[in-house]
């Protein structure tokens, strides 16, 4: 039988949340809505909405499971979202739908969980590479932050492994993100490669190299659309997010795939197919092969973590 799940992604820009039927690896979404963070005062405020607005669906939840973008603390009862000044409170949630709580995750392992039920059409493949079917695999994507988690096989199936990779430090790998890093340091001190390869380090690159404080949708439309200085821009994210990418999957060996999840790669693809990021993901020096036998695929599943949170939070209550 279906087991009915109240599950959530929630990000620094939205959030998306709803109630889920989970039979198998196979969410059905009974009710979903997504809201703007920024329509909201706080992460309570946001989720009494959230329970208003959803309890025709609310009978029969057995479990919940939201996912954070940020770090989860105090053994899983709290979280903060690291681009807002929100707390989550796993037990407050939990209680507005007669639950104990609700287990409380990064939203990369979220992601990386959601791997599981993506469907075929829904990824786009960059580089086919020679992918093993039990290899590791490792989900990275930038959005307002910078996100990753990695699936290592154990005994048949994926056990997820949240990271944060995202905060390791920025490595120019020519004059151009040399000139970057250099800008940014003044700014910041040290330069995450978040500060690069977000929406954030879009727009941020943009300054640099434009002189002009361009929201990242606004860039991304203008380079899409042939726009010489905003495709610049975006050419030096992708050449930064495709070298990122490689060094973390050399990192962990991730013969299974890579896997591009978060809002920027599925909303520019016809430029992350450019060449671009394969070239820079591939440019490992004596390590070169090995990275090109590494499947690349970009996800365009905007419910990723939504049903990573939702097999979460099923798989919790089978245990």
């Amino acid at each position: 039988m279906d087991t009915r799940i109240v599950c959530g992604d929630i990000g620094g820009t939205k959030a998306l949340l709803g109630i889920a039927a989970v039979a198998a690896r196979a969410p059905r979404f009974v009710f979903r809505r997504r809201y703007a963070c920024a329509d909201f005062a706080s992460f309570a405020a946001l989720f009494a909405r959230f329970r208003s607005d959803a309890d025709a669906h609310a009978a029969g939840v057995r479990g919940a499971c939201l996912a954070v973008a940020g770090p989860v603390d105090d053994g899983g009862l709290t979280a903060k979202i690291t681009n807002l000044p929100w707390t989550v409170d796993a037990v407050a949630c939990g209680a507005a739908f007669g639950l104990a709580a609700c287990a409380l995750v990064n939203d990369f392992a979220a992601a990386a969980a959601g791997i599981a039920a993506v469907a075929p059409a829904d990824l786009v493949t960059l580089q086919a590479g020679a992918p093993i079917a039990a290899g590791v695999r490792l989900v990275v994507g930038a959005g307002t932050g910078l996100g990753m988690a990695t699936l290592v096989p154990q005994e048949g199936e994926f056990i997820v492994l949240p990271g944060e990779g995202g905060h390791v430090g920025f490595s120019p790998q020519d004059d151009e993100q040399a000139r970057i890093l250099a800008a940014l340091r003044l700014i910041h001190g040290r330069v995450t490669t978040e500060r690069v390869v977000s929406g954030p380090g879009l727009a941020a690159i943009h300054r640099i190299f434009a002189a002009a404080d361009v929201a990242p949708a606004a860039i991304a439309e203008r380079a899409l659309a042939g726009d010489a200085a905003a495709r610049r821009s975006v050419d030096a994210f992708v050449a930064a997010y495709g070298a990122y990418a490689g060094d973390m999957a050399l990192a962990v060996m991730a013969r299974g795939g890579v896997f591009l999840a978060g809002g920027i790669a599925a909303k520019i693809l016809p430029l992350m197919q450019s060449g671009v990021f394969t070239a820079a993901f591939n440019a490992k020096a004596e390590h070169a092969a090995l990275a090109a036998r590494m499947p690349v695929h970009v996800v365009t599943d905007g419910d990723l973590g939504l049903k990573g949170a939702a097999l979460i939070g099923a798989a919790a209550l089978r245990r």
